[in-house]
C-alpha cells in the first residue's frame, strides 16, 4: 500500500524550473530511496513533499489525503518528519532541548517515552545531553537531527543526505541505525542520497533523477546491477571499456 504518493508535480525557484513532472510512490514500510548528482532536484522534491516549497502543478497525497500546498508545521502533525541536509540543528541549545523541538506535538508521559526511545538507539545523545549542540561533532550533530525527528514518532521520515561530510565508519552506522529504525519501529523511509552504495544497501526501492525528472526506477537490488547504475553512481567499469572516456559514453535512460 503506498503511504505516499506524489503525482507529477512541478516545482520552481522564481523562473527557473527545478523539477519536472515528478512522481514516485513510497510504501508503507519501505526504505525508497531517490539518487542523483547535485543539481539534480532531489532535494526540491522532499521540500515540496514537507511543504516547504509549493508545487505550481501536481499533487502530494499522504495516507490517501491530499496535503499538496499543506504548511511544514501541518504536515509534521500528519506525521511527516523531514530531516534537512545539513543538519540545521541548534547549536546554543542543549541536544536535550534540541530533542525536545521535536516533541512539539506530543505530550506528558509521550515525551518521556520518546526520549528514552532515541537514547536507546543513540547512546551517544543520552551521553551528551546537556551539552549545547554546537559542540557535537558532525556525525553527532546527523544523530541529533535523526533523533529530533523520531520524537515526533512518525509515519515517514524524510532524510535529505544523512551521510554528506561523514566518514565511511559514520556512514555504516547511519546505514544501520536507518535499517533499525524501519525494520524494528516500523518507520517508513524516504531517502535522498548522493551515496549511492549506502542508499542502495540499506533501500528497497530506488528512483534515479537527472535535471529535475525521474529518469529510471526499480528495486535497489536491480539498480546495483544496472549497468549505467554500476559506471555512473557506483564508479566500476564495465567489462571492455578500459580507455573509452567515461563523458562520450551515454546513459540508456537518455
Amino acid at each position: 500500500m503506498a503511504l505516499l504518493e506524489v503525482k507529477n508535480i512541478e516545482s520552481y525557484y522564481g523562473p527557473i524550473m527545478a523539477i519536472r513532472g515528478v512522481s514516485l510512490e513510497v510504501s508503507q514500510g519501505n526504505i525508497v530511496t531517490i539518487l542523483g548528482a547535485n543539481g539534480a532536484g532531489k532535494t526540491t522534491v522532499l521540500k515540496t513533499i514537507s511543504g516547504a516549497l509549493e508545487p505550481q502543478k501536481g499533487s502530494v497525497i499522504f495516507k490517501d489525503i491530499e496535503i499538496t500546498n499543506s504548511v511544514p508545521d501541518q504536515v509534521a502533525k500528519k506525521g511527516i518528519a523531514h530531516v534537512p541536509e545539513g543538519r540545521e540543528v541548534f547549536p546554543f541549545l542543549t541536544v536535550e532541548e534540541n530533542l525536545l523541538m521535536g516533541a512539539y506535538t506530543r505530550s506528558g508521559q509521550e515525551v518521556k517515552d520518546e526520549l528514552d526511545l532515541v537514547y536507546r538507539y543513540l547512546p551517544i545523545l543520552d551521553q551528551q545531553k546537556k551539552l549545547a549542540a554546537g559542540f557535537l561533532s558532525g556525525g553527532q550533530q546527523q544523530m541529533l537531527a535523526i533523533g529530533r525527528a523520531l520524537m515526533l514518532r512518525p509515519e515517514l521520515m524524510i532524510l535529505d543526505e544523512p551521510s554528506l561530510g561523514l566518514s565511511p565508519r559514520l556512514v555504516h552506522e547511519i546505514a544501520i541505525l536507518i535499517k533499525q529504525l524501519n525494520e524494528e519501529q516500523n518507520v517508513t523511509i524516504l531517502l535522498v542520497e548522493q551515496n549511492a552504495k549506502m542508499a542502495l544497501s540499506v533501500g528497497h526501492f530506488g528512483y534515479i533523477m537527472e535535471q529535475g525528472r525521474v529518469v529510471m526506477e526499480d528495486t535497489c537490488e536491480n539498480l546495483s546491477e544496472s549497468t549505467d547504475v554500476k559506471e555512473f553512481y557506483l564508479g566500476m567499469k564495465a567489462k571492455g571499456i578500459r580507455g573509452r572516456r567515461r563523458w562520450k559514453k551515454r546513459k540508456t535512460w537518455r
